[in-house]
């Protein structure tokens, strides 16, 4: 009779071993967790388990074992504090905190200067007076980083890349809030932007609408582009970077920390490089890199300005006799209509460079096109500096260079103006 009772006694959550409970609560989210402390005593007291707030702690907050141990707390308490303090952006916090990590991480031993040039994070109240200021919300994943970095001072370089030219050049800060809000725009054109970067050589900005206006989406960073056929000064084009901050400013750094951007003299330079774009003759491999310049660029009239880096190495296994100079370049350029340019010329950028082995020799040109996009290929011209009567051809890989996505002005779809082509050429 007994043990009649006994298998007929009710299941209830007390009498449940510990050890299967804690098991399922490890699957819960934080949210889950904390409203667990409000069903019973013996739920309040099994979500209190530190090891449950580990995992959230890193997924979250990317706290680490090394931190947990330096401010001496548990993870439950480590997780209340940080949420007390950024807990409004815990959606955004760990891709943004892990973007900042890996890049200064990249750029320590690189560019030192550049992040020593960083501000500390601004404060709740900071970011609050911004937005009082100019009448507008901030996009949360923007006070995210904000929080973590308030931008940079203006130096140069720039955190957020140079390009460099014979007689251009540019490097762009990433700017604290402050600088930023004096740059806030309620013009026609650009109505409810804030610039996020600024190049003082250039006067150049990426900016980002924290409102929608003007055909312009939400949280949308781009890079303005005046439309030069029009009379009204609020015709201004948009070169979209990034759909939100977050994406903006994730996608670069995975750009810098992938090793997509080359570091050349302390500055991250914002030539971007195909694996596939490689082409070898011989013991000689010419590869490319390409950047597209919104400075000197428009969509109306349609004028796209592009810039290449070429590298020319020769094989270190090469034997000495290889040694050679280049003569003369020979460049096939076809644009997005399949009209067909060709140009030959003697050395390039005026220079007649001697290849041996081991050594490379790099230099940057520039093209344009009235398309949006278009693509090179060709190849030079050497001669054997031992045997100066023999003459060979190296490859240059085709290589493409696209603009980016562009959004037409508002002002200018509501005058319908047309639009003139212009004639590609080059450098």
């Amino acid at each position: 009779m007994a043990a009649m009772d006994t298998e007929s006694a009710p299941l209830t959550l007390e009498s449940l071993p510990t050890d299967p409970l804690l098991l399922i609560l490890s699957f819960l989210d934080y949210r889950d967790l904390i409203n667990c402390c409000y069903v019973s005593r013996r739920l309040s007291q099994l979500s209190s388990h530190d090891p449950l707030w580990r995992r959230h702690c890193k997924k979250y907050w990317l706290i680490s074992e090394e931190e947990k141990t330096q401010k001496n707390q548990c993870w439950k308490s480590l997780f209340i504090d940080t949420y007390s303090d950024v807990g409004r952006y815990i959606d955004h916090y760990a891709a943004i905190k892990k973007a900042w990590d890996d890049l200064k991480k990249y750029l320590e031993p690189r560019c030192p200067r550049m992040v020593l040039s960083l501000k500390e994070g601004a404060r709740e109240e900071d970011l609050d007076a911004v937005e009082a200021q100019i009448g507008c919300k901030l996009p949360d994943d923007y006070r995210c980083s904000y929080r973590i970095h308030n931008g940079q001072k203006l130096v140069v370089p720039g955190l957020l890349g140079s390009m460099a030219l014979s007689n251009h050049y540019r490097s762009e800060d990433l700017l604290d809030v402050d600088t930023a809000a004096g740059g806030f725009q309620q013009r026609q054109g650009l109505k409810y932007c804030l610039p996020l970067t600024f190049c003082i050589h250039t006067g150049l900005s990426q900016y980002i609408a924290v409102e929608a206006a003007e055909g312009r989406n939400k949280n949308e960073v781009f890079y303005q582009c005046p439309d030069q056929m029009a009379r009204n000064p609020a015709a201004i084009d948009m070169f979209i970077i990034g759909a939100t901050f977050t994406d903006w400013f994730t996608s670069y750094v995975n750009s810098v920390v992938s090793g997509g951007f080359p570091i050349i003299r302390d500055q991250i330079f914002r030539y971007v490089h195909d694996p596939e774009c490689v082409a070898t003759t011989g013991d000689i491999t010419v590869s490319v890199s390409t950047s597209f310049l919104p400075e000197l660029s428009s969509v109306h009239p349609p004028h796209y300005f592009f810039t290449y880096r070429i590298r020319i190495e020769m094989s270190k296994d090469a034997l000495p006799e290889k040694a050679c100079q280049l003569d003369s370049r020979y460049w096939r350029i076809t644009n997005a209509k399949g009209d067909v340019e060709e140009v030959q010329g003697p050395g390039v950028v005026g220079e007649f460079p001697i290849i041996s082995p081991g050594r490379v020799y790099e230099y940057t040109s520039c093209t344009t096109f009235s398309t949006t996009s278009g693509y090179m290929e060709g190849y030079y011209t050497f001669h054997f500096l031992y045997f100066k009567d023999k003459i060979f051809n190296v490859a240059i890989p085709r290589f493409h260079m696209a603009c980016p996505t562009f959004r037409v002005s508002i002002a200018r779809l509501m005058t319908g103006i047309a639009v003139t082509p212009v004639l590609p050429a080059i450098k």
